[in-house]
């Protein structure tokens, strides 16, 4: 299996950007927020950092916003590629943006939007083989950014009707990381259930649930390190002894007998191939 030398950076949602009133659910953002991380990993302030807000229904603003807390981060290299049509994903300024960049950064919103007008261009061949064969290459994305890098991607589905057959809606994703389902927001709107169902589906691969303001830095396409304020919950179905999802009706609750479910934080790790978890030591400083 090929050694996958870029890093993923997938966040749930509603990461701190330097400019939120409450500082109740955050880290402080200039030395130890979310977008911190993704510039350091991306080489540091005069990384070329490209922003993609076609998931957003406000991609100009969502733009802007990004553009406002890079560069109070001290980014010097920012810019918004604001693609709205597969066309815009095959033009030569696009294209260019792409190569060049040190890190790409995926909006939220809706993640349809992205698999409908990047998927099957060639910004998704870039990407994809950049992510694969360069070392120091980051694609970072939150919310519907995040999801998005799967391959098996939830597009959709109800949070009320947990463990419900139909509770949630799959899609094509970008494939970055074909091993994980990624939700988001993922405390807030208690998606616990369409996850479960979502592995229920495909239980050879595992279900990360990101909580808002909170990510995972993953290496290797294996070595994931939780960084910012919340939780990551992992769903692991390799052990299950039952799984009725292939027989039930839509509506009908649902059996899952064994399902494996970690919960982590800061400064935690998971290591994908080998499904194991590593806790951060109690005496050890946050990330």
């Amino acid at each position: 299996m090929q050694q996958i030398k870029g890093a993923l950076i997938p966040i749930g949602g509603n990461e701190d950007k330097g400019i939120e009133d409450s500082e109740i659910y955050t880290l402080e953002f200039i030395d130890d927020g979310i977008l911190f991380h993704v510039v350091e990993e991306a080489g540091g302030v005069d990384a070329n950092i490209v922003v993609i807000p076609t998931a957003s229904s406000i991609p100009v603003e969502v733009g802007e916003n990004y553009l406002t807390a890079f560069t109070t981060l001290g980014c010097k290299n920012v810019e918004v590629l604001d693609i709205r049509s597969k066309e815009d994903s095959e033009t030569e300024h696009a294209i260019a943006l792409i190569k060049n960049a040190d890190c790409v950064m995926f909006s939220g919103g809706d993640q349809s939007k992205i698999t409908d007008k990047i998927g099957g261009t060639t910004i998704q061949d870039i990407l994809l083989d950049r992510y694969k064969n360069e070392d120091g290459f980051v694609i970072a994305g939150t919310s519907a950014g995040a999801m998005v890098m799967a391959n098996e991607m939830i597009a959709g589905g109800s949070a009320s009707e947990s463990f419900i057959k139909g509770a949630v809606n799959m899609y094509k994703g970008l494939g970055l990381i074909p091993e994980l389902i990624i939700d988001t927001h993922f405390i807030k709107r208690g998606r616990f259930g369409r996850q479960s169902e979502a592995v229920a589906k495909f239980p050879n691969l595992i279900g990360f649930g990101l909580a808002e303001d909170t990510g995972m830095i993953i290496k290797n396409g294996n070595d994931c390190t939780v960084i910012g304020s919340g939780m990551v919950i992992v769903f692991d179905g390799s052990k299950l002894t039952h799984n009725n999802e292939k027989i039930l009706e839509e509506g009908t609750p649902m059996t899952m007998a064994n399902l494996t479910v970690h919960v982590l934080s800061n400064g935690d790790q998971y290591n994908i191939k080998n499904r194991k978890v590593k806790v951060l030591p109690i005496e050890a400083p946050f990330i």
